[in-house]
């Protein structure tokens, strides 16, 4: 992928399991001009969460006749632009919709054209043109939130498939013990292990900083446990770095430890993510001017 020229907003969408954000990026200056934020539920209805994406998009007045980026987790045809979930716990309702078409026939000012791309695959994308990437050739990345998230880039290059990558360039469809890995690493993984129901991770965080040796326990097990699975993977791929996002990699004090516990030797060198939330609007934006 070619480093966008700066200059030219792209617009972009980045749909999250509890917000929509909508903004004007140039992505060849890695800077953010105007954002709309709204909150979301993504075990509501249909329409009410494509309500809400499309109010949130029109809400930004965009130019009209722009190819607009849309950045949105999986499972989900990027390239039709349907949504696929199903049994994952979030947008289920989704399931069989053109988001595409709800798209151009809905936001207004009208765009010329959407594409779809994985939110991991726009977070590396960001962070390879402008953050802790940059430079990279052979890069990783890791997003840690509700699930866990993954992308393989070479010189800017999505890798969905070859050596050092996961079934589907997905890291959370291998298996721990016979288990999904995010029944090891992933929100409610932490939750779970903790038994603390009135906290979140990040009042998990809190406490191992406090001192408290339970907390602590269950963050290193579940970064060590991160770590170990994709050093063979890292390792094959020759990834120079890794770089870490999402909600969880807020608490990167707790988690590098642990995870470059879990690599072990892997050549591979540990970066939080450098533009932070900013991450995969600006690689959605990029994606966006390479398809215009």
């Amino acid at each position: 992928m070619r480093s966008a020229a700066p200059g030219r907003l792209r617009a972009v969408i980045e749909l999250g399991g509890t917000h929509v954000t909508a903004a004007l990026v140039d992505p060849g200056t890695a800077t953010v001009a105007r954002a709309v934020r709204r909150p979301l539920d993504a075990k509501g209805r249909a329409e009410h969460v494509l309500g809400a994406v499309v109010r949130c998009a029109t809400d930004l007045a965009a130019p009209e006749g722009l190819v607009w980026g849309v950045a949105v987790p999986g499972p989900f045809d990027h390239d039709k632009g349907i949504a696929r979930f199903e049994g994952v716990g979030k947008f289920d309702d989704l399931y069989g919709i053109d988001v595409r078409a709800v798209l151009l026939d809905g936001v207004w000012p009208r765009p010329a054209h959407a594409v779809f791309l994985n939110d991991a695959h726009a977070f590396l994308l960001g962070e390879w043109h402008a953050g802790a990437a940059r430079g990279h050739e052979r890069c990783a990345g890791i997003t840690l939130g509700t699930g866990v998230g993954s992308a393989f880039l070479v010189d800017g290059d999505i890798r969905r498939q070859g050596p050092g990558i996961p079934p589907e360039g997905r890291i959370d469809l291998v298996r721990v013990g016979g288990r999904p890995l995010e029944d090891s690493v992933s929100r409610r993984a932490v939750l779970a292990r903790y038994g603390d129901g009135a906290v979140d991770v990040s009042d998990v965080a809190e406490r191992a900083r406090a001192g408290e040796r339970h907390a602590r326990d269950v963050l290193d097990g579940a970064f060590t446990t991160l770590g170990a699975v994709l050093a063979p993977y890292a390792r094959d791929f020759a990834a120079t770095v890794l770089v870490v996002g999402g909600a969880m990699a807020a608490s990167w004090d707790l988690v590098r430890p642990a995870l470059r516990a879990g690599l072990g030797d892997t050549p591979v060198t540990l970066r939080a993510a450098g533009l932070g939330e900013h991450a995969a609007l600006v690689g959605a934006a990029a994606y966006a001017a390479e398809e215009n």
